[in-house]
Order: structure tokens, then sequence, then C-alpha cells
């Protein structure tokens, strides 16, 4: 059991048959709430993993034990009072449910629900959004679980989420339904930030020592092969470098996987690994060779495999 994904557009649709959405930054998840559960739900990943213990403050649904499933996006607020998935870093790989109790106390979480998939027994995906949506609104869910507003003015909404740094927006047909593991036309998304994901494929040692990870070589998979992108060495933490060591520990091989050459500079002291973990990275832009430009690590993107960012989930 996988989400509905939205498909990158470069325009916003208009016209009546269109409500326009908040395109969250956070963590996506499928709720599944079973009759006689005492109202506990199994959080369900993008890629169709178990992450409910990472998600205590979310995972008990405020209608009880009442038979739903829905589609929505667990948020953390940073600094400045927004989503940013950075702030959910730490509990996104929580295994214990002791340490996902005291980080949640620390980094509170909301999940926002957009969308009503079952309803006390009844398969809703067949039915249009339009319809899923009028349900979805009428079931009064409140504290932790929140319905998010929907508008008829994309252009608005656009500049509105721009001006308040929100991540950007996502258009849905009204008419469309709802279809498990699928990339569909009838959504689609328009982000503000220059925000992408790539794959790790190699990292660097701080200087002077041989085993604190301090930079990440990363690269963007493409038909010809895994294509280099750039460095990212700011925004590594020591809690952020401890994570990747511990992540990447194991997958450590020879050569380099990028099938184009990395520039001497880079490549000069890198220890090369199998590209298996994606990472978010914030860029000021990217060159026409699509290098990028002062970039900033954001975080892991465990919800993503390399496959993915083949159809640009970013």
């Amino acid at each position: 059991m996988r989400p509905m994904l939205a498909t990158k557009a470069d325009h916003l649709p208009t016209g009546e048959g269109w409500s326009h959405e908040v395109k969250w930054d956070g963590v996506r998840i499928l709720a599944d709430v079973r009759e006689g559960s005492g109202g506990r739900a199994r959080l369900v990943t993008r890629n169709g993993n178990d992450a409910s213990i990472a998600w205590p403050d979310v995972h008990d649904s405020p209608l009880g034990d009442r038979d739903l499933l829905v589609d929505g996006e667990i948020i953390g607020l940073n600094a400045d009072g927004l989503p940013d998935f950075g702030v959910l870093q730490e509990r996104m790989h929580v295994r214990s449910a002791t340490t996902a109790a005291r980080l949640a106390e620390r980094v509170p979480a909301t999940y926002m629900v957009f969308d009503l998939l079952r309803l006390d027994g009844e398969d809703l995906t067949a039915r249009p959004l339009a319809e899923r949506r009028e349900l979805l609104e009428g079931l009064g869910l409140s504290g932790t679980w929140q319905v998010p507003a929907s508008y008829d003015d994309g252009a608005m909404l656009l500049d509105a989420t721009l001006q308040q740094g929100l991540e950007g927006v996502v258009s849905k047909r009204l008419s469309s339904r709802y279809t498990f593991d699928a990339r569909s036309p009838h959504w689609v998304k328009l982000a503000h930030r220059h925000r992408f994901s790539y794959v790790v494929a190699g990292w660097r040692p701080q200087e002077g020592t041989s085993d604190r990870l301090a930079a990440l070589l990363v690269g963007e998979p493409t038909p010809e092969g895994l294509m280099y992108r750039g460095r990212v060495g700011s925004g590594i933490g020591g809690a952020a470098s401890r994570l990747l060591t511990d992540l990447l520990a194991g997958s450590e091989r020879e050569t380099s996987a990028f099938a184009d050459e990395v520039p001497r500079v880079d490549a000069t002291g890198t220890r090369w690994v199998e590209p298996l973990v994606v990472v978010d990275v914030d860029t000021h832009s990217r060159t026409p060779g699509k290098r990028l430009r002062q970039p900033s690590y954001r975080g892991v993107r465990t919800d993503l495999g390399p496959d993915d960012l083949m159809e640009d989930p970013a």
C-alpha cells in the first residue's frame, strides 16, 4: 500500500475543475485505522514501511477506532514557525518507543490529512476527489490530525505560499479518483524552493581525520547512469555526520559509481559507497551543467530510493 503521487509541473492548472492545496514540507504517510484497534493507526510511509513507532503523538486517531484510511503529510515546525522537513530528521529514524516519546515532546508533529480513502469499511478510492474531500471535512478531525484548507484560486495560493515561505502548491482535479502506487497527471505540484533529492555515492572525511564525515558527493540518476552533481558539506553538523556515517557503513566500494568523471578536487580523498542513500539538498541554483551552487544538506530521505528520483519526486 503506497500513496498516489503528484506530477511535477511548471505552471498551475486553472478552471473550476481543480482545487489547490499547500504543498507541505514533511513526511508522506497513510494512516490505517481498523475497527477494534482502540484507535491506534498503522502509519505507512511512501515506500510501504510501517513507521508507527516513530510518531506516538500522531498514531492515535481522534475518531477512536472508527474504521478509516486517510492520506496526508506529517509536518514539524522550525524556529520560524514554518513546516520544515529538516526538523523531522531525528524523529524519522527512531526505532525505540522510549526515544520516540521523548522526541515527540521536543519536536511535536502534526498530521495534515488531505484525503479520505476508506470509511466504515467502504472503499472510497473510485469516488471523485470532490466527494472524498466533503466526507473528510465532515469527520471533525482535531488535535494532531488536521484537515488543511483547499482553495479555488491557485494563482492566489501560489503567491501566498511564496510570500509566507511555504514549499509550494499541489493542484488536484476534482473529478479524480485515487490510485495507489501511481503518479497521476490529475495531481500536479509546483514548488518554490530550490530543493532537490540526490543519491549519495561518496563521502569525504574532515581534514585531519579519517572517520569524521564532513561532505557528501551526490548524483542524479538518469537513463545514462548516475551523473555527478556536486559536493555537499554545508549543513552537516555533528548529529548529521553520525547519522550519515551509520547509514553508509558497510556500503563501501573500490571505485566511483558515477557514470561521468568526478573532478579531481572532489575525488581526492573520497570514500566511495554504493549509491543507495537519498538526501535532500538546498541549492542557490544549478549551473548549465547541473552542478550545484552553494549546496546545503537538509536531511536523509528514507521515504525515497534512487529509482524514485528518475521520476523527480522532490
